[in-house]
């Protein structure tokens, strides 16, 4: 396998950004959801609009996972106010990290979450969380084996349909 190198991105990668998450949210859970109310998610979550102010918010960070200038995978991580639910300012927030499918069980996951643990660990955060679709057993067994412990859970709509997230937690310190 070739090297994979994690790249923060940019707005100039706004294009590329768009295509990956809406890929590989599609190959994550379309075969479990209704195609309506994946369109409308993947539509209004993934419009070079609401990317552009993603990308603006200087407390969100995206990285991509990368064999040489393609794109195979891409973290987003939350800090302070940008934390989609606990803003503590101790804290940051995993909000997504998706890796294309032929590329799992390839590092690739581990790779961005390491990229998340070190921006943690630089500015010195108490712990990390993140929500977890219930139905979504490959994650929550990949958290739970990098020491992430249940806390909650929350609702994540995915157009009409009402899904129970995991809260799951990283103590760090």
């Amino acid at each position: 396998m070739e090297t994979i190198k994690i790249r923060k991105i940019s707005k100039l990668d706004i294009d590329q950004l768009k295509d990956i998450g809406k890929r590989c949210f599609s190959e994550a859970f379309s075969a479990d959801n209704d195609e309506a109310n994946m369109d409308e998610y993947l539509e209004r979550e993934f419009s070079s609009e609401k990317l552009i102010i993603e990308l603006s918010d200087k407390n969100s960070d995206f990285y991509f996972a990368e064999i040489k200038t393609k794109a195979i995978g891409y973290l987003k991580i939350n800090f302070g106010l940008s934390q989609t639910e606990i803003k503590d300012s101790n804290a940051m927030e995993i909000e997504r990290i998706y890796v294309l499918r032929e590329y799992y069980g390839k590092n690739v996951g581990h790779l961005l979450y390491q990229e998340a643990i070190k921006k943690a660990k630089e500015k010195r955060l108490n712990y990390i969380w993140l929500g977890v679709w219930e139905k979504n057993p490959r994650a929550i067994r990949f958290y739970k084996k990098n020491d992430f412990v249940e806390f909650d859970k929350h609702i994540f709509k995915l157009g009409d349909d009402e899904q129970t997230d995991l809260m799951m937690k990283l103590q760090l310190k």
